[in-house]
Protein backbone atom coordinates (compact mmCIF):
# COMPACT_ATOMS: atom_id res chain seq x y z
CA UNK A 1 0.00 0.00 0.00
CA UNK A 2 1.30 3.51 -0.77
CA UNK A 3 2.32 5.56 2.23
CA UNK A 4 0.02 8.51 3.03
CA UNK A 5 1.38 11.85 1.92
CA UNK A 6 2.84 14.02 4.64
CA UNK A 7 1.94 17.41 3.12
CA UNK A 8 -1.85 17.24 3.70
CA UNK A 9 -1.26 16.47 7.39
CA UNK A 10 1.16 19.39 7.67
CA UNK A 11 -1.38 21.66 5.95
CA UNK A 12 -4.12 20.65 8.39
CA UNK A 13 -1.76 21.18 11.33
CA UNK A 14 -0.69 24.57 9.98
CA UNK A 15 -4.34 25.68 9.62
CA UNK A 16 -5.42 24.76 13.14
CA UNK A 17 -2.32 26.24 14.80
CA UNK A 18 -2.82 29.50 12.88
CA UNK A 19 -6.52 29.58 13.79
CA UNK A 20 -5.63 28.91 17.42
CA UNK A 21 -3.20 31.83 17.41
CA UNK A 22 -5.75 34.11 15.72
CA UNK A 23 -7.47 34.80 19.04
CA UNK A 24 -4.23 36.18 20.42
CA UNK A 25 -3.67 38.37 17.36
CA UNK A 26 -7.25 39.65 17.56
CA UNK A 27 -6.86 40.50 21.23
CA UNK A 28 -3.71 42.52 20.45
CA UNK A 29 -5.45 44.35 17.60
CA UNK A 30 -8.64 45.26 19.50
CA UNK A 31 -6.41 46.74 22.19
CA UNK A 32 -5.41 49.43 19.66
CA UNK A 33 -8.38 49.94 17.30
CA UNK A 34 -12.10 49.23 17.28
CA UNK A 35 -13.36 45.69 16.58
CA UNK A 36 -15.06 46.73 13.33
CA UNK A 37 -11.78 48.22 12.06
CA UNK A 38 -9.99 44.97 12.91
CA UNK A 39 -12.55 42.94 10.97
CA UNK A 40 -12.46 45.30 7.96
CA UNK A 41 -8.64 45.39 7.66
CA UNK A 42 -8.33 41.64 8.23
CA UNK A 43 -10.62 40.65 5.37
CA UNK A 44 -9.33 43.42 3.10
CA UNK A 45 -5.99 41.57 3.30
CA UNK A 46 -7.25 38.00 3.15
CA UNK A 47 -9.89 38.14 0.41
CA UNK A 48 -7.43 38.94 -2.47
CA UNK A 49 -5.40 35.84 -1.52
CA UNK A 50 -8.47 33.63 -1.63
CA UNK A 51 -9.57 35.26 -4.90
CA UNK A 52 -6.22 34.43 -6.50
CA UNK A 53 -6.60 30.79 -5.47
CA UNK A 54 -10.16 30.61 -6.84
CA UNK A 55 -8.88 31.97 -10.17
CA UNK A 56 -5.87 29.63 -10.20
CA UNK A 57 -8.14 26.64 -9.65
CA UNK A 58 -10.55 27.89 -12.34
CA UNK A 59 -13.40 27.87 -9.84
CA UNK A 60 -14.53 31.46 -10.21
CA UNK A 61 -18.22 31.91 -11.01
CA UNK A 62 -20.83 34.43 -9.96
CA UNK A 63 -23.65 33.19 -7.73
CA UNK A 64 -26.90 32.57 -9.59
CA UNK A 65 -29.56 35.26 -9.44
CA UNK A 66 -31.60 33.35 -6.85
CA UNK A 67 -28.48 32.72 -4.70
CA UNK A 68 -27.44 36.31 -3.92
CA UNK A 69 -29.79 36.70 -0.95
CA UNK A 70 -28.65 33.33 0.41
CA UNK A 71 -24.99 34.32 0.06
CA UNK A 72 -25.74 37.67 1.71
CA UNK A 73 -27.25 35.84 4.69
CA UNK A 74 -24.18 33.59 4.95
CA UNK A 75 -21.88 36.60 4.64
CA UNK A 76 -23.68 38.45 7.41
CA UNK A 77 -23.81 35.48 9.80
CA UNK A 78 -20.41 33.95 9.01
CA UNK A 79 -18.35 37.13 8.67
CA UNK A 80 -19.99 40.41 9.70
CA UNK A 81 -21.90 39.24 12.79
CA UNK A 82 -19.60 36.38 13.75
CA UNK A 83 -16.41 38.43 13.63
CA UNK A 84 -18.15 41.33 15.40
CA UNK A 85 -19.07 38.99 18.26
CA UNK A 86 -15.57 37.54 18.57
CA UNK A 87 -13.70 40.84 18.20
CA UNK A 88 -15.90 42.58 20.78
CA UNK A 89 -15.78 39.53 23.02
CA UNK A 90 -11.98 39.49 23.04
CA UNK A 91 -11.88 42.99 24.53
CA UNK A 92 -12.74 41.45 27.92
CA UNK A 93 -12.48 37.68 27.36
CA UNK A 94 -9.13 35.90 27.60
CA UNK A 95 -7.79 34.41 24.37
CA UNK A 96 -7.48 30.98 26.04
CA UNK A 97 -11.07 31.05 27.32
CA UNK A 98 -12.24 32.13 23.88
CA UNK A 99 -10.53 29.19 22.18
CA UNK A 100 -12.10 26.66 24.55
CA UNK A 101 -15.60 28.15 24.14
CA UNK A 102 -15.32 28.28 20.34
CA UNK A 103 -14.36 24.60 20.40
CA UNK A 104 -17.95 23.80 21.43
CA UNK A 105 -19.34 24.83 18.01
CA UNK A 106 -19.67 21.18 16.83
CA UNK A 107 -21.87 20.53 19.86
CA UNK A 108 -24.24 23.33 18.91
CA UNK A 109 -24.19 22.09 15.30
CA UNK A 110 -25.33 18.67 16.53
CA UNK A 111 -28.09 20.25 18.64
CA UNK A 112 -29.34 22.37 15.73
CA UNK A 113 -29.18 19.41 13.35
CA UNK A 114 -31.35 17.50 15.84
CA UNK A 115 -33.82 20.36 16.24
CA UNK A 116 -33.99 21.63 12.65
CA UNK A 117 -32.89 18.76 10.41
CA UNK A 118 -34.34 16.04 12.65
CA UNK A 119 -31.01 14.20 12.77
CA UNK A 120 -30.85 11.62 15.56
CA UNK A 121 -28.91 12.10 18.79
CA UNK A 122 -28.04 8.92 20.66
CA UNK A 123 -27.31 8.57 24.38
CA UNK A 124 -23.52 8.89 23.95
CA UNK A 125 -23.90 12.07 21.91
CA UNK A 126 -26.27 13.52 24.49
CA UNK A 127 -23.72 12.75 27.20
CA UNK A 128 -21.10 14.54 25.09
CA UNK A 129 -23.28 17.65 24.90
CA UNK A 130 -23.68 17.70 28.68
CA UNK A 131 -19.94 17.22 29.23
CA UNK A 132 -19.04 20.00 26.79
CA UNK A 133 -21.37 22.45 28.54
CA UNK A 134 -19.97 21.49 31.94
CA UNK A 135 -16.48 22.09 30.58
CA UNK A 136 -17.50 25.57 29.42
CA UNK A 137 -18.81 26.38 32.91
CA UNK A 138 -15.49 25.32 34.44
CA UNK A 139 -13.41 27.31 31.93
CA UNK A 140 -15.53 30.46 32.08
CA UNK A 141 -15.88 30.25 35.86
CA UNK A 142 -12.13 29.58 36.18
CA UNK A 143 -12.89 26.74 38.56
CA UNK A 144 -14.68 28.98 41.07
CA UNK A 145 -17.56 26.66 41.86
CA UNK A 146 -18.97 29.04 44.49
CA UNK A 147 -19.48 31.66 41.77
CA UNK A 148 -20.95 29.02 39.46
CA UNK A 149 -23.50 28.12 42.11
CA UNK A 150 -24.89 31.67 42.30
CA UNK A 151 -24.53 32.39 38.57
CA UNK A 152 -21.91 35.12 38.94
CA UNK A 153 -19.08 34.15 36.64
CA UNK A 154 -17.44 35.13 33.40
CA UNK A 155 -17.23 38.44 31.56
CA UNK A 156 -19.49 40.03 28.97
CA UNK A 157 -16.89 38.97 26.42
CA UNK A 158 -17.23 35.32 27.46
CA UNK A 159 -20.95 35.44 26.72
CA UNK A 160 -20.38 37.14 23.35
CA UNK A 161 -17.95 34.35 22.44
CA UNK A 162 -20.51 31.74 23.50
CA UNK A 163 -23.10 33.43 21.27
CA UNK A 164 -20.54 33.33 18.43
CA UNK A 165 -20.22 29.55 18.89
CA UNK A 166 -24.00 29.19 18.54
CA UNK A 167 -24.01 31.59 15.59
CA UNK A 168 -21.30 29.53 13.86
CA UNK A 169 -23.45 26.45 14.29
CA UNK A 170 -26.36 28.24 12.58
CA UNK A 171 -24.02 29.37 9.79
CA UNK A 172 -22.65 25.83 9.35
CA UNK A 173 -26.11 24.30 9.06
CA UNK A 174 -27.17 26.92 6.51
CA UNK A 175 -23.93 26.43 4.53
CA UNK A 176 -24.71 22.81 3.74
CA UNK A 177 -26.97 23.77 0.85
CA UNK A 178 -24.30 26.00 -0.70
CA UNK A 179 -21.60 23.34 -0.39
CA UNK A 180 -23.74 20.98 -2.47
CA UNK A 181 -23.69 23.45 -5.37
CA UNK A 182 -20.28 25.12 -5.05
CA UNK A 183 -16.68 24.10 -4.28
CA UNK A 184 -15.75 25.06 -0.70
CA UNK A 185 -13.11 27.55 -1.84
CA UNK A 186 -15.56 29.45 -4.06
CA UNK A 187 -18.26 29.42 -1.39
CA UNK A 188 -15.83 30.74 1.21
CA UNK A 189 -14.62 33.47 -1.16
CA UNK A 190 -18.14 34.78 -1.78
CA UNK A 191 -19.17 34.51 1.86
CA UNK A 192 -16.06 36.45 2.92
CA UNK A 193 -16.43 39.05 0.18
CA UNK A 194 -20.11 39.78 0.80
CA UNK A 195 -19.59 39.75 4.58
CA UNK A 196 -16.70 42.19 4.17
CA UNK A 197 -18.84 44.49 2.00
CA UNK A 198 -21.56 44.49 4.67
CA UNK A 199 -18.92 45.35 7.28
CA UNK A 200 -17.57 48.07 4.97
CA UNK A 201 -20.88 49.93 5.14
CA UNK A 202 -20.65 50.20 8.93
CA UNK A 203 -16.88 50.83 8.82
CA UNK A 204 -17.15 53.87 6.54
CA UNK A 205 -20.46 55.11 8.01
CA UNK A 206 -18.86 55.26 11.47
CA UNK A 207 -15.78 57.06 10.13
CA UNK A 208 -13.36 54.39 11.31
CA UNK A 209 -10.83 54.91 8.50
CA UNK A 210 -8.71 57.18 10.71
CA UNK A 211 -8.07 54.24 13.05
CA UNK A 212 -5.83 52.56 10.48
CA UNK A 213 -3.03 54.99 11.42
CA UNK A 214 -3.44 54.18 15.12
CA UNK A 215 -1.84 50.74 14.81
CA UNK A 216 1.75 50.46 16.03
CA UNK A 217 4.21 47.85 14.74
CA UNK A 218 2.85 45.15 17.09
CA UNK A 219 -0.70 45.94 15.96
CA UNK A 220 0.27 45.74 12.29
CA UNK A 221 1.99 42.39 12.77
CA UNK A 222 -1.20 41.14 14.45
CA UNK A 223 -3.29 42.41 11.51
CA UNK A 224 -0.92 40.90 8.93
CA UNK A 225 -1.17 37.57 10.74
CA UNK A 226 -4.98 37.79 10.83
CA UNK A 227 -5.31 38.93 7.21
CA UNK A 228 -2.69 36.93 5.35
CA UNK A 229 -2.26 33.83 7.49
CA UNK A 230 -5.60 33.34 9.30
CA UNK A 231 -8.00 34.54 6.59
CA UNK A 232 -5.97 33.61 3.53
CA UNK A 233 -3.33 30.89 3.81
CA UNK A 234 -4.92 28.83 6.60
CA UNK A 235 -8.19 28.41 4.70
CA UNK A 236 -6.32 27.36 1.56
CA UNK A 237 -4.25 24.83 3.50
CA UNK A 238 -7.36 23.47 5.20
CA UNK A 239 -9.24 22.99 1.94
CA UNK A 240 -6.22 21.26 0.41
CA UNK A 241 -6.07 18.89 3.37
CA UNK A 242 -9.81 18.20 3.14
CA UNK A 243 -9.43 17.34 -0.53
CA UNK A 244 -6.74 14.72 0.15
CA UNK A 245 -7.63 13.26 3.56
CA UNK A 246 -10.77 11.60 4.96
CA UNK A 247 -13.02 14.16 6.65
CA UNK A 248 -12.74 12.40 10.00
CA UNK A 249 -8.93 12.54 9.95
CA UNK A 250 -8.90 16.20 8.97
CA UNK A 251 -11.54 17.12 11.54
CA UNK A 252 -9.51 15.49 14.29
CA UNK A 253 -6.88 18.20 13.86
CA UNK A 254 -9.39 20.76 15.15
CA UNK A 255 -8.90 19.29 18.63
CA UNK A 256 -5.41 20.84 18.56
CA UNK A 257 -6.70 24.39 18.03
CA UNK A 258 -7.59 25.28 21.66
CA UNK A 259 -4.37 23.84 23.16
CA UNK A 260 -2.28 25.72 20.60
CA UNK A 261 -4.16 28.89 21.45
CA UNK A 262 -3.49 28.32 25.15
CA UNK A 263 0.25 27.90 24.56
CA UNK A 264 0.54 30.98 22.30
CA UNK A 265 -1.55 33.09 24.72
CA UNK A 266 0.76 32.11 27.56
CA UNK A 267 3.85 33.08 25.55
CA UNK A 268 2.60 36.27 23.85
CA UNK A 269 -0.01 37.63 26.28
CA UNK A 270 1.30 36.09 29.52
CA UNK A 271 -2.09 34.53 30.17
CA UNK A 272 -1.89 32.04 33.03
CA UNK A 273 -2.31 28.37 32.21
CA UNK A 274 -4.63 27.26 35.04
CA UNK A 275 -5.82 23.84 36.09
CA UNK A 276 -9.39 25.03 35.52
CA UNK A 277 -8.54 25.82 31.91
CA UNK A 278 -6.77 22.50 31.35
CA UNK A 279 -9.39 20.32 33.04
CA UNK A 280 -12.36 22.26 31.68
CA UNK A 281 -10.82 22.25 28.21
CA UNK A 282 -10.21 18.50 28.37
CA UNK A 283 -13.85 17.93 29.35
CA UNK A 284 -14.97 20.12 26.42
CA UNK A 285 -12.84 18.15 23.95
CA UNK A 286 -14.10 14.84 25.38
CA UNK A 287 -17.68 16.05 24.96
CA UNK A 288 -17.06 17.23 21.39
CA UNK A 289 -15.39 13.90 20.56
CA UNK A 290 -18.38 11.94 21.90
CA UNK A 291 -20.76 14.05 19.84
CA UNK A 292 -18.75 13.53 16.63
CA UNK A 293 -17.21 10.07 17.23
CA UNK A 294 -19.18 8.41 14.42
Amino acid sequence: MPKPKLIPYLEALFAVVVWGASFIATKIAVGQISPIAVVWIRFAMGIPILFAVVLARKQFALPKRNEWLYFALLGFLGISFHQWLQSNGLITAQATTTAWIVATSPVFIAILAWLVLKEKLNLIQSLGIVLAMLGVLVVVGKGDFASLAIGQFGTIGDFLILISAVNWAVFSILSRRGLQAHPSTRLTFWVMTIGWLITSVAFFAQGKTAEITMLDSRGWWAMIFLGIFTTGLAYIAWFDALAQLPAAQTGAFLFLEPPSSMVVAAIVLNEAVTWASIIGGAVILLGVWLVNRN
